[in-house]
């Protein structure tokens, strides 16, 4: 059975190549233009892989990725950012925003059926590691509570306004309490990169996280020379 997978490419001939090469490779491919098509489609498709372009007539690639990341239904779906913008920061803003993968145009067909193949086998390993949680499932870290199931943080019952990525990064932490992640566990973990991006990139998120936990900041602790943990427990008075 064929795997859905969701291209959005407003260049006409990159599409056509792009559709072409992934139906050869086994792919069950729709292709659309516009951003907020692909919101759409991606919502009742649910693909296992999204190829997305960042310079897209309607809105940024980058906010297509932050609002597919922020959906339930496509929280989990792989994403390949697929653009003429090859600059080291713009693939930064892609893996912020919660795209796996970033390859730049010009590009070699083969490469990118082989990436897509790649980040697929990830989401699924990603999934059998960690099976959906059932309804209403939380965990709690001191103050906080995430519900799992929603994808929704509380501090003392208020709601957080979390990115993509510091929900995943707050999750990782809190499912293992006193547990130290390195910076390359947390590349894996959190991103599925293993060396390819320079760690600095965690530690920029790490300091996002704690300004928007506020006054629970200090649940998520440096442990110098190491990495960092969620606290275990209340430290004592």
């Amino acid at each position: 059975m064929s795997k859905r997978l969701l291209l959005v490419e407003d260049e006409p001939d990159v599409a056509r190549l792009l559709v072409y090469n992934l139906e050869a490779a086994g792919w069950a491919v729709t292709h659309v233009a516009r951003g907020l098509d692909a919101l759409a489609r991606a919502r009742v498709e649910t693909p296992v892989v999204v190829i997305l372009d960042v310079m897209l007539p309607d809105m940024s690639g980058f906010d297509v990725c932050k609002r597919l990341r922020e959906a339930a239904e496509t929280a989990d779906v792989g994403v390949m950012m697929l653009t003429a913008r090859g600059d080291p920061d713009d693939r930064i803003t892609g893996l912020e925003v919660g795209a796996d993968d970033y390859v730049a145009k010009p590009f070699v067909v083969r490469e990118v059926i082989l990436r897509v193949a790649a980040l697929a086998n990830r989401i699924a390993e990603r999934k059998a590691r960690a099976p959906a949680p059932g309804p209403g499932e939380t965990l709690t870290l001191g103050p906080l509570t995430i519900d799992t199931a929603a994808h929704a943080v509380t501090l003392a019952g208020a709601p957080l306004a979390l990115r993509p990525l510091e929900y995943k990064l707050l999750l990782t932490l809190a499912a293992s309490p006193g547990r130290v992640f390195t910076r390359e566990d947390l590349l894996a973990e959190v991103w599925d990169i293993r060396g390819s991006v320079s760690t600095r990139t965690v530690d920029v998120h790490v300091r996002r996280l704690r300004v928007s936990l506020g006054g629970a900041a200090d649940w998520v602790e440096t442990v110098h020379g190491f990495g960092y943990r969620a606290r275990s427990s209340e430290r004592p008075q």
